[in-house]
C-alpha cells in the first residue's frame, strides 16, 4: 500500500526555518519523483518544489527560490524540504506527493499524496 506521511509542521515566527519530511512506504521511492504542494486557506494548492529521482534535478516555486531547498534520501526513503527566512505568506498545509519518472510542479500529474502537515509563520 502506497503512504505518504508527512511531519515537520509547526507555528515559527518570520525568519525562521523548519525542515519538513516525507515519509514513503509501500513503493520504490527510488522511481518516483517526489513534488511538495501547499494550500492555505482559501486558496488553491499550489506547487512549491519536485525533487527528481536521483534528487540531483530540483524545481521551486519563484517565491520559496532561495529559501527553500529539496533533498532527499531514498535509502531512508525519505524526502526533505528545507524551509528557511519564512514569511507569514509561507503559511499552508503542505503536502508531499509521488509521481512517477520526470519532475514537475503540477499537482494534477500525481497520483499519491500524504495527509499534510500544518506550517504557520506569525509573530
Amino acid at each position: 500500500q502506497v503512504q505518504l506521511v508527512e511531519s515537520g509542521g509547526d507555528w515559527v515566527q518570520p525568519g525562521g526555518s523548519l525542515r519538513l519530511s516525507c515519509a514513503a512506504s509501500g513503493f520504490t521511492v527510488d522511481y518516483y519523483a517526489i513534488g511538495w504542494f501547499r494550500q492555505a486557506p482559501g486558496k488553491e494548492r499550489e506547487g512549491v518544489s519536485c525533487i527528481s529521482t536521483s534528487g540531483l534535478s530540483i524545481l521551486y516555486l519563484d517565491s520559496v527560490q532561495g529559501r527553500f531547498t529539496g533533498s532527499r534520501d531514498n535509502a531512508k526513503k525519505t524526502v526533505y524540504l528545507h524551509m528557511n527566512d519564512l514569511k507569514p505568506e509561507d503559511t499552508a498545509v503542505y503536502y508531499c506527493a509521488a509521481k512517477q519518472n520526470s519532475c514537475v510542479i503540477n499537482g494534477l500529474l500525481y497520483d499519491n499524496w500524504g495527509q499534510g502537515t500544518q506550517v504557520t509563520v506569525s509573530s
